[in-house]
């Protein structure tokens, strides 16, 4: 008869499975990428090296995971900010400080979703979650085009732009540890003037 786990026991590896994702996730906050690896993640989460392989099979695996969870977090963040009340302008300025303010809030950890160098299974989530970017901005895009309040526009082809530019703006100033308070109105100005919002 074929072994059927317990409730108990998945539970239980449910949550070893968190706590290697949640050491995973506090190591890249604090080293990057580069200055984590499986033995560190494992010491961090009080498992034996043998045990994040037996749930993740390289790192890769788990890192893809860590930037997924993360990413998520940070879109969802985003868009709850854009979607309260207000005119396309004033959603479009929430939604740019809330990802700036937070990337920047957590500098090595936004460096490393943003532009450190990956595993390709971790590159392959990162443009995954730079189309959701895209996708949450192309949204705001095209309700500033039904209610007038933006000019003629490709939304995908602006949001993207926007997205880029978001990302490429923060780069430098996350690198240097997040002590870049004046990006933030910047950005958030540079954002909404391209896109043709009303200040």
């Amino acid at each position: 008869m074929a072994y059927r786990r317990t409730t108990a026991v998945q539970e239980r590896l449910d949550a070893t499975r968190t706590r290697i994702v949640a050491a995973a996730h506090d190591l890249v906050a604090q080293h990057g990428y580069a200055g984590c690896s499986v033995a560190l993640v494992a010491e961090a989460a009080e498992v034996a090296t043998g045990s994040v392989y037996r749930h993740f099979p390289d790192k890769g695996a788990l890192f893809a995971e860590v930037f997924r969870t993360s990413t998520q977090r940070e879109v969802d963040a985003v868009a709850a900010a854009a979607a309260e009340p207000g005119t396309v302008g004033e959603r479009l300025s929430r939604a740019v400080e809330t990802f700036a303010r937070r990337a920047l809030a957590s500098p090595r950890l936004a460096y490393a979703l943003i532009a450190e160098p990956v595993d390709p299974g971790v590159e392959a989530e990162r443009l995954t979650y730079r189309a959701a970017w895209t996708d949450l901005f192309a949204g705001l895009v095209a309700d500033g085009l039904a209610s007038g309040e933006l000019p003629a526009q490709d939304p995908a082809v602006s949001a993207a732009a926007a997205v880029g530019a978001m990302a490429q703006a923060l780069v430098v100033p996350l690198h240097h540890g997040g002590a870049e308070p004046h990006v933030v109105p910047e950005l958030t100005a540079f954002i909404t003037r391209s896109l043709g919002a009303s200040s």
